[in-house]
């Protein structure tokens, strides 16, 4: 008529199973040799209750197994009544049997809500889904399963979710039957949220802060933390940082236009602002957070829907207000804690330290791209000498790159390519003063290997400085090549430093991807640098890049080759074809080489003989009246019969005379064999000699003097602006 929870455990069957049967077929089928009592509990005049116990024989063989089955069960109700830990029994069938004190009080359940029910169905009304197949298989293979995690929002407290782990074990007799299963529970949530919030700083130190740009860096503090740490994230900066410029010291009153930078929701019902769109302060508070603070639910509105648990923080490095960061979770969900707090404050800290490097990256990046972008001039000297296209791919790493396209007496041009290696803001700066060195050294009419020789002193020079104020240990190196072309005789001379891309296209197609070999760098092994001279046909196309990192980014012979080997194609049609070859922040040059036509040169021989200073002189003028220079015939004729002397008297045959003439320019070079340099003398009153170069330097607009392998040419130019009929 009845079988209680203690006859459960002893016979392992429940009372569905006994309940109607008769006494004597349930406890003979159990007995097991045992003998049993059974006798009237209560006597009724009518109807007796009966109870049945195990008979105890003292003088039986199996007292010691009775006795040591008596501390069984004394241990497990001990267990089962005192241990913290939350204790299941199962019947083989997977039916609640037992339940401790501790596993009810942990989910706030009641006794009569589990015992006999199914352990699936018994668990299923706190929110726990239990596994029968692991169940099961415990149970026929007798492989416990250990620290199994199921999560649960017990009654005790519904606001939560909690985190159980559950290991569970067959428990077979004497005989080896299996009796059921044993389920042992501990409520792991602190331990696994805390583990969680590791994973999630462990997953904000290596995702934000990588791209050392303001919006992908807040983009990336709202994909961490959505939706692992809340339902909803908005990144709000102010307008300086957005715009590049230094961020603003904190605000007394907390008053700041803030813009969205990065926003992300769960919710489709409720998209997040876009970005770019102005905040209100009010989603951060009354004012803006100077700390990481929780928000209460209530109170606030946002325009569509209250506000859930909401969580606020600032962006802030030293003082310098960046922007702040709400974090918001569904209204009615888990509320932000302490913990929360200080996940919070990592993170946002994590944040703001990469903002800062990312802006004061994007400050050193505007003034590295206006260093190192800026266009060569197209001068009418240069497009005499040669067609130039330029290129710049841009990259952002400020490579330090420059080129410059410079024009030099005589109708020359000099092309230079450069790169200082080890990019960053101080590769650019030793850029800047090297290109500046450049263009005052080519003045000097010195070949490019000279040249090169001296930007080499000037990088050492560079480096002694950089050393004694700043401490730095880094030596700079850099690449460059240099080719002078000469538009009247089609000379090339080039020399190169380091690996910088040179390579020299003829009109019939035909390229020379290495017409020189590579050099060391300046700032390294030094001189000598590698140098040619060519003479190239008109129409002939060089090429000239800064090199990348490693060989692997730079353009492979056979790319380049495809992309040179084109000669009815323009510089600027070339110059597209090799830019997508270079690697990042990488520059180019092309050059496409010109002759002057013979109606603008004339040359003569002059006899080594003092009277030939007047033919030389007439020959000038009537050159002069042909061209229709607006200079004055008197002064060329005087600065050129002044250099034919000089070159007579102090040079060596052979002696050549050449005029060259340009819009507003006539330039006089007159060549000898000697490698004496001439030099003005100041000349006393009764000298009848010794001012011919001091009337040159006088009368000339500018003067020098470029040295070859065989001799020298000194040059003077005359321009009409100050040296016209009516200049003076």
């Amino acid at each position: 008529m009845g079988w209680s929870v203690a006859a459960e455990h002893l016979f392992g069957r429940t009372a569905a199973h006994v309940l109607g049967s008769s006494v004597f077929e349930v406890v003979g089928s159990l007995a097991r040799g045992r003998a049993w009592r059974i006798v009237p509990l209560v006597q009724e005049p009518r109807e007796r209750t009966w109870g049945v116990w195990q008979d105890k024989d003292e003088g039986s063989a199996g007292g010691g197994n009775e006795d040591l089955l008596s501390l069984g069960e004394a241990i497990l109700d001990a267990v089962f009544t005192q241990a913290d830990v939350g204790l299941h029994f199962l019947d083989p069938q997977l039916r609640v049997l037992r339940v401790n004190p501790s596993a009810i009080g942990m989910r706030g359940i009641s006794l009569e809500n589990v015992i006999g029910l199914p352990a699936v169905e018994a668990y299923a009304s706190i929110g726990l889904r239990i596994d029968e197949g692991m169940l099961r298989e415990v149970l026929d293979s007798g492989r416990p399963a250990r620290d199994v995690l199921l999560r649960g929002r017990p009654a005790a407290d519904p606001e939560r979710e909690h985190v159980f782990s559950v290991s569970v074990y067959r428990v077979r007799n004497g005989a080896g039957r299996a009796l059921g299963l044993v389920a042992t529970t501990v409520d792991v949530t602190a331990r696994e949220r805390a583990q969680a919030r590791l994973r999630l700083l462990h997953r904000a130190r290596e995702l934000i802060g990588r791209t050392l740009d303001v919006e992908r860096t807040a983009r990336e503090l709202v994909d961490v933390t959505v939706p692992d740490f809340a339902d909803s994230a908005v990144v709000a900066l102010t307008d300086a940082v957005l715009q590049g410029k230094a961020p603003e010291l904190a605000a007394v009153d907390g008053e700041m236009l803030l813009r969205c930078a990065a926003a992300g929701s769960t919710r489709a019902d409720c998209p997040p602002p876009p970005t770019g769109s102005t905040l209100l302060p009010a989603l951060f508070g009354p004012k803006l957070p100077s700390t990481v603070a929780i928000l209460p639910a209530e109170g606030a509105h946002s325009g569509r829907t209250p506000y859930g648990p909401r969580l606020v923080a600032p962006l802030s490095a030293r003082g310098q207000v960046f922007g702040a960061v709400a974090f918001e979770r569904l209204r009615g969900g888990e509320p932000f804690t302490p913990g929360d707090v200080d996940l919070a404050k990592s993170i946002t800290t994590r944040t703001a330290s990469s903002l800062e490097n990312a802006l004061r990256f994007t400050r050193e990046h505007i003034v590295m791209t206006a260093l190192q972008s800026w266009p060569i001039g197209q001068e009418r000297q240069t497009q005499r000498a040669a067609e130039i296209a330029q290129r710049h791919r841009p990259g952002g790493s400020g490579a330090g790159s420059w080129f410059d396209a410079l024009p030099l007496p005589g109708a020359r041009v000099a092309l230079v390519v450069g790169q200082v290696e080890r990019p960053g803001l101080s590769a650019v700066a030793t850029m800047s003063r090297l290109r500046t060195a450049v263009q005052a050294l080519t003045t000097l009419d010195l070949d490019p290997h000279e040249l090169l020789a001296r930007l080499h002193s000037t990088v050492l020079r560079l480096d002694r400085e950089q050393k004694s104020v700043q401490g730095s240990i880094d030596e700079p190196t850099v690449h460059c090549t240099i080719a002078v072309h000469d538009p009247v005789s089609g000379r090339l001379d080039a020399a190169r430093a380091g690996r910088s891309l040179f390579a020299i296209v003829r009109p019939d197609g035909t390229m020379d991807a290495d017409p020189l070999p590579m050099g060391p760098l300046l700032g390294g092994d030094g001189p000598p640098f590698a140098s040619t001279s060519l003479v190239l046909p008109e129409g002939s196309t060089v090429c000239l890049a800064s090199p990348a990192a490693t060989r692997e980014q730079g353009p492979t012979r056979r790319g380049l080759a495809a992309a040179l080997a084109h000669p009815h194609h323009g510089p600027q049609q070339m110059a597209d074809d090799v830019q997508h070859l270079l690697a990042p922040d990488r520059v180019l040059l092309v050059a496409r080489t010109r002759r002057l036509p013979p109606g603008e040169v004339a040359q003569w021989d002059v006899p080594p003989e003092l009277r030939s200073a007047g033919p030389a002189r007439e020959q000038t003028q009537t050159r002069l009246q042909e061209w229709g220079l607006d200079i004055a015939p008197f002064t060329a004729a005087l600065v050129v019969s002044e250099l034919v002397t000089n070159a007579i008297r102090y040079g060596a045959p052979p002696i050549t005379l050449r005029l060259i003439r340009g819009e507003t320019t006539l330039t006089c070079e007159i060549d000898d064999a000697a490698l004496a340099a001439p030099y003005p003398r100041h000349a006393k009153a009764t000298d009848e000699g010794g001012r011919g170069l001091y009337i040159c330097a006088t009368l000339a607009k500018s003067w020098g003097v470029r040295y070859r392998e065989d001799g020298k040419t000194v040059w003077a130019e005359l321009d009409s602006r100050t040296t016209g009929p009516d200049a003076g």
